[in-house]
């Protein structure tokens, strides 16, 4: 009950503005009692509209009245103080500099709890009480609160903007439709509001099925992800497990290669040494009978010599020489020779695979994934043919039935219908030709360095070993490099793609639709950046284009 009763003192004899004891307290004519600095600060504020009323109950003065000290007033308040009593609110119900602060509070400010369409004020909570107990307040719109409440108030006019003109597309105040925006299409700020509001809860829906879409899309690419990423881990899985057969494979060829030599070998050397024993006997036999004829030989009695002579064994059978294979020495070059040839072939078993495994991991599968690596390219009119039109910003060539006026130039092809493109093609690319007309196109690529001499195969696309070409013509493909020609199967299309990997020497050709069909890959080495090349060949009107693709940045399989 203590602590009611010193809550109540505070709540009586504290200023409405201030919210702390009242210093030098008056009471105006409505009753309501102020500091006597804080309401006469409040009604100099109000001098600029000539008003002045009550900030509790909004009772207003005409004129505005004089303020006496309340004196009795003003001892009680002092027997307050005396009890030590204060009317300071906590520290947290200041406002900071992040905060909206009550307008009516002097010195130290609270923050404010709600802000007023209608006075354009901001208040804490003892000043907000008013608008919860008056009538007077009780149509006034209260809002979060706000700093933005001058906004509300025409600049022109200094009143609120309670209508808007849908003519200019702005909020106006009434002395606004009666002057500027007479005869403009105007309502008041609540009806544009609730029409607005139709529009954002339109927009709002639309963003929200957008929002529904989307994750249902980034849940695909998570599923795509996962699968992606489970595929691969599983090639890495399966391709380790062949290798390692592989290896295993060539590890037991090799023990067997290396045992079938040794066994040879050990054979082989067995019977050299047994017949080597055999020579090395005979020898020893051989010396023994020479000693005994040599001794014979040298006594001076002829009778012992003819009694002795018939007694000497004879010898034995020779091991003929002839019997003796002596090989040149190469014994096992022949298993050398035989395992460098399985060597060379290996090899080229495992280039000629190695790529289609390359191919197969890096090169897109669909035309999305190509257009990943989607090129500008322009047509150089230096090097254009002056049978040649080039138009839509040099991405399109022509041949016409008159010479076009080129000036001289060392790069232009003099007499085929040639042209090259003005930019150099390295690393990952791709680009698509279109052609039209009875005629047909080289679809080609060539080092810069390419012959421009006339009427040779040395400037031709496909002729030479610098440059490589498609020709398509009508219902038919071929592919020409080095003048050598090699046919193409494929399905019929006014579109090739061409897919360039510079560093990994490999172009690829592929007829484009609905889908993409590779209709000839290239493996080699490029020592020279390249340049995208056209040779169009038939009667004049026939054209070809290079594709303006816009480069996309996709996961490899997706829904774009």
């Amino acid at each position: 009950m203590a602590k009611r009763g010193v809550q109540l003192y505070q709540e009586t004899f504290s200023c409405p503005i201030c919210l702390d004891l009242l210093k030098d307290p008056v009471t105006i004519p409505c009753g309501h009692s102020y500091c006597m600095s804080c309401i006469k600060r409040h009604w100099d504020e109000e001098d600029r509209r000539k008003i002045h009323s009550c900030p509790q109950c909004r009772k207003v003065f005409r004129p505005r009245p004089d303020l006496v000290k309340n004196t009795m007033l003003a001892d009680l308040v002092e027997e307050l103080k005396k009890t030590g009593l204060q009317a300071a609110p906590a520290d947290h119900c200041y406002a900071g500099p992040e905060d909206v602060a009550c307008d009516f509070c002097t010195g130290r400010k609270l923050k404010a709890v709600r802000s007023c369409l209608v006075c354009l004020v901001s208040y804490c909570e003892k000043h907000l009480q008013p608008h919860y107990e008056s009538l007077a307040f009780k149509k006034h719109k209260l809002v979060e609160p706000s700093e933005k409440l001058q906004e509300n108030i025409c600049s022109r006019h200094d009143e609120v903007m309670k209508m808007f003109c849908r003519t200019d597309q702005q909020c106006i105040c009434y002395l606004c439709s009666l002057n500027e925006h007479k005869g403009h299409d105007t309502v008041s700020a609540a009806a544009e509001r609730t029409e607005r509001q139709r529009e954002l809860e339109l927009s709002r829906q639309q963003i929200q099925q957008r929002i529904q879409d989307r994750e249902k899309d980034v849940e695909l690419l998570q599923q795509q992800l996962e699968a992606i990423n489970g595929s691969a881990d599983k090639a890495v899985e399966d391709s380790e497990k062949i290798f390692t057969q592989l290896i295993r494979l060539m590890e037991e060829r090799r023990s067997d290669v290396k045992q079938q030599i040794r066994s040879q070998q050990e054979s082989e050397v067995s019977g050299v040494k047994e017949l080597q024993e055999k020579l090395e006997q005979e020898i020893t036999e051989l010396k023994r009978k020479d000693a005994e004829l040599n001794k014979l030989s040298h006594t001076q009695d002829h009778t012992h010599f003819l009694h002795n002579y018939p007694s000497l064994s004879p010898l034995s059978q020779s091991t003929h020489s002839s019997s003796i294979n002596i090989r040149p020495l190469r014994y096992f070059e022949d298993v050398t020779a035989a395992v460098s040839e399985l060597r060379d072939k290996l090899q080229d078993i495992l280039t000629e695979d190695w790529t289609n495994i390359s191919l197969t991991v890096t090169e897109p599968k669909t035309r999305a994934g190509f257009l990943k690596y989607s090129q500008e390219i322009t047509l150089d009119p230096n090097t254009a043919n002056t049978w040649l039109l080039l138009s839509e910003e040099n991405r399109k060539v022509t041949v016409m039935n008159q010479q076009q006026s080129y000036s001289r130039h060392p790069d232009r092809f003099s007499s085929l219908w040639q042209v090259l493109s003005r930019e150099s093609l390295t690393g990952r690319c791709y680009w698509e030709v279109e052609w039209r007309g009875g005629g047909g196109v080289y679809v080609a690529v060539a080092y810069k360095n390419i012959s421009r001499a006339e009427n040779s195969d040395e400037s031709a696309f496909g002729r030479n070993d610098k440059s490589w070409a498609l020709n398509c013509f009508q219902n038919s493909f071929s592919f020409c490099y080095n003048n050598i020609q090699t046919p193409v199967s494929g399905p019929q299309s006014s579109t090739v793609g061409v897919f360039l990997d510079h560093s990994a020497g490999i172009l690829s050709f592929y007829s484009v639709s609905e889908t993409m069909t590779l209709l000839h890959r290239v493996q080699t080495t490029f020592t020279q950046p390249l340049y995208a090349g056209l040779w169009l060949y038939g009667c004049d009107g026939v054209t070809a284009e290079l594709c303006k693709v816009k480069k996309i940045k996709v996961i490899e399989g997706a829904v774009c």
